[in-house]
This record gives structure tokens, sequence and C-alpha cells, in this order.
């Protein structure tokens, strides 16, 4: 196969589009262009044509992939996905993958706890950054060591409670509403219903004062 012409970006030194007598024009880099000895006139057999497209289309993507984690963290399975979605093969996006987890772009357990301090710094318990985690595509083995940074949550929980039940002595409908809120949020029946008694007994006492 012959390169029919070997054209610069204008946009990035480090990008050019080679163009083939078969009229497909492939994207390469200049690490590309010195691997293969690509210049006008070269004939690539066919096993080198083949290897060149395999290598271009895998260069594009880890090119894409570290603009799409420029923007924020994500798992492996996020950016795989991701990649996918973008149009990359599902066997190029796991290579991209491999390689990004080789140069530390991606690492889940990192992100793990990432994703812990997030949602637990923003209210939210257990359940819910379980949750987060599993949506993530995270693997479930990195889960605990993970949520073993998890701050104890009972004053948390009240103090939800007690923000959103203002201090008040509560109806049947409002501590439902306010029950109901905090489980949406992740914590456990258990955390709620002792952030609840210790509640009730505060208002209580503070009745008795009056």
């Amino acid at each position: 196969m012959r390169l029919t012409k070997l054209t610069q970006s204008a946009k990035s030194h480090d990008k050019y589009f080679a163009e083939f007598e078969d009229g497909e024009t492939l994207a390469v880099t200049v690490a590309l262009i010195a691997d293969y000895s690509l210049f006008t006139g070269r004939e690539l057999s066919g096993d080198e044509y083949a290897a060149l497209r395999s290598d271009a289309a895998g260069a594009k993507a880890k090119a894409r992939a570290l603009r799409i984690l420029g923007k924020r963290s994500m798992s492996r399975r996020e950016i795989t996905d991701r990649l996918v979605q973008k149009g990359e093969s599902e066997e190029t996006a796991e290579e991209t993958a491999d390689w990004l987890q080789k140069i530390g772009a991606v690492n889940d357990g990192e992100y793990a706890a990432l994703i812990v301090r997030h949602y637990a710094g923003n209210g939210y318990g257990k359940m819910r950054i379980r949750d987060e985690l599993r949506r993530r595509g995270i693997d479930r083995a990195l889960w605990e060591d993970a949520l073993a940074g998890l701050p104890e949550t009972e004053d948390k929980v009240y103090a939800v409670l007690r923000a959103k039940l203002g201090g008040k002595n509560p109806d049947k409908a409002a501590l439902k509403r306010a029950t109901d809120a905090l489980y949406r949020r992740g914590f456990s029946w258990d955390e709620i219903k002792t952030a609840v008694e210790r509640y009730i007994n505060e208002v209580k006492d503070l009745a008795d004062d009056e």
C-alpha cells in the first residue's frame, strides 16, 4: 500500500494526516511516522499497513481518553464505556484502559476513595455511596478499603434530621418526611432510628425545662 501524501495538521504539531492510494486517510503522530519510516511514496506491505491502522487507532483513542480525563476523574469502566460511545471499538477501548492504568491516569482504588469523600462530605450515607461505587463500575473488592475512610455518621444523621425538623416537636407526617429523606440519602434505618430517638429526647428535655 503506497503512501501518497503526508500533511501536518494545522491544529497540532504532533499530528499528521497520511493519505493512501486506497483513499483512506489516517491520523498519525510523529512517533508513528518515525516507527514506520513514513514518507510520501513509501510502500507498506499488507501487514505493515494493518499494523499502522491499528496503532493509529490506538493513538487516537489514547489522545481522546486523556482529553476526557482532563475534565474529570473516571473509573476504568466509565472511560471504557465513554470511548465506545465516542466510536472506538470495544477492543481499542479496553487496550486504551489498560494503558491508562499502566501510566496511572486511571486508578479505581483512588477514585473509589474520592467518591466516598465527596458523597460523605455532602451528607450522604453508606448505602447511597455504595450505589455510586456500583454505578461507576468500581470493583467490589475495592469498596471496603474506600469505605474504611468514611467518618462516623451518628452526628451527621442527627444534624441533618435536626435541620429538617427545625428543633420543633414534629407530628407523624413531618417525622416521616424527614426520615424518608434521610433514607433516600443512603442512611440505614438503624442510623435513622438512633437519630430520631436522640432528637425526640432532646425536644422533650427542652420542653420539660420550660
